[in-house]
């Protein structure tokens, strides 16, 4: 008899390309990992990680033995949640991913709210940017996450995986309280021409919906500080520093010295829940959808 426990860290190194990779995604260390596949090893009595440099590659046993193990993970998920449904009770583990801004503005508030109306479920919560949570949801290293893109930066959703609007969340641009625009009602890209932007690093979706945004008004912006931290960002626009996008969600209190002031058009990041579709049944997964439905309108009427 295979070892569930040994299967899935094999389906993880092949998933993820590597041990500590793997580890990683598992929550282990990466000896756990290699001591895992050992054993698993013994157990087949075959060869399935080899020495390349200073990785290790899977054997052709062991991409067979990791599609097997994939199978079999999807068929154990599918009897977890049958008998999950069938005790009709949101119970057990439930991984939970978010992007920072809904990990500190919105999954407070919903972990609370789970453990006052469901005290057997144990919620473990991870911050990861929306296209890892989404690959982290579809591989099974998460049962939910809560993602967003915005408009002009869509977030492709893979097919196992099923999502449910939660709502919009604005973004303003912040100014140093001194800059000539800080009193305005409004502004347009136009009036930022020359600007020195504080924006999240390339390849982040708010960094993309940025430069589509002036790129879309013949306007090229000039990306002086890449900055992943919204509170350095902060930091910065305190000291005089830049201008930023913001968005509404998890931002907190401003410094007296940042003014927040209403883009147009209006820039909406559309925030999501996600979770693989064969869980959908599952009580963890509904219960927690709904608790985050009902935080997301609190915040609003808030």
């Amino acid at each position: 008899m295979l070892d569930l426990g040994r299967l899935r860290a094999l389906h993880a190194v092949a998933q993820h390309g590597s041990v500590g990779a793997a580890a990683t995604a598992l929550g282990y260390t990466p000896s756990a990992v290699s001591q895992q596949i050992a054993k698993l090893e013994r157990e087949t009595r075959t060869t399935l990680l080899e020495r390349r440099g200073r990785g290790v590659a899977l054997t052709d046993a062991a991409h067979l033995l990791s599609a097997t193990a994939g199978q079999v993970l999807a068929l154990v998920e599918h009897a977890e949640v049958a008998l999950e449904e069938q005790r009709g009770a949101a119970v057990g583990e439930l991984r939970v991913g978010a992007f920072a801004t809904a990990a500190r503005g919105l999954l407070p508030a919903t972990v609370v709210r789970l453990a006052e109306r469901h005290p057997q479920l144990d919620v473990r919560l991870v911050e990861l940017d929306p296209p890892d949570c989404l690959e982290a949801v579809a591989r099974g290293e998460l049962d939910l996450a809560v993602t967003h893109d915005w408009v002009n930066a869509p977030l492709a959703v893979p097919e196992p995986v099923s999502r449910a609007r939660l709502g919009e969340d604005v973004a303003d641009v912040l100014l140093p309280a001194g800059h000539p625009l800080a009193d305005r009602e409004s502004v347009a890209p136009e009036d930022l021409a020359g600007e020195r932007w504080i924006c999240q690093p390339e390849g982040t979706i708010c960094h993309d919906w940025l430069v589509n945004t002036f790129r879309g008004a013949d306007m090229e912006p000039d990306l002086a500080f890449r900055i992943a931290e919204y509170e350095t960002q902060l930091a910065l626009l305190a000291k005089g520093i830049g201008v930023a996008l913001l968005p509404r969600l998890g931002r907190g209190a401003l410094p007296d010295s940042v003014r927040a002031v209403p883009f147009r058009p209006t820039p909406t990041r559309r925030v999501f829940a996600v979770w693989r579709t064969q869980a959908g049944r599952r009580p963890a997964v509904t219960a927690t959808l709904a608790a985050l439905r009902d935080c997301w309108e609190q915040r609003e009427t808030a």
